[in-house]
């Protein structure tokens, strides 16, 4: 029986990362990655009892908490 992926797409092109990867790629302790996947604010895979982060994943995350820089108009509008 084939198991079918549904939700966000993904690719098997896409490179999948051990906990300890993931936490490297973003230059933390690996308790954070483990959070995030505890509380689901990030895709992950699971291949038997593995955990695995696909790397366009870690990409969406990191994107998902960019904050732009203000710009001078941008400070006098708040004031």
């Amino acid at each position: 029986m084939t198991k079918r992926i549904d939700g966000p797409s993904f690719s098997s092109a896409d490179r999948l990362l051990t906990v300890a990867e993931t936490a490297e790629y973003l230059n933390t302790s690996q308790r954070f990655p483990r959070r995030l996947i505890a509380e689901r604010r990030i895709r992950f895979v699971k291949v038997g009892r593995f955990v695995r982060i696909p790397e366009s994943a870690v990409r969406e995350f990191i994107a998902a908490g960019l904050v732009e820089p203000m710009t001078t108009s941008d400070v006098w509008r708040a004031a």
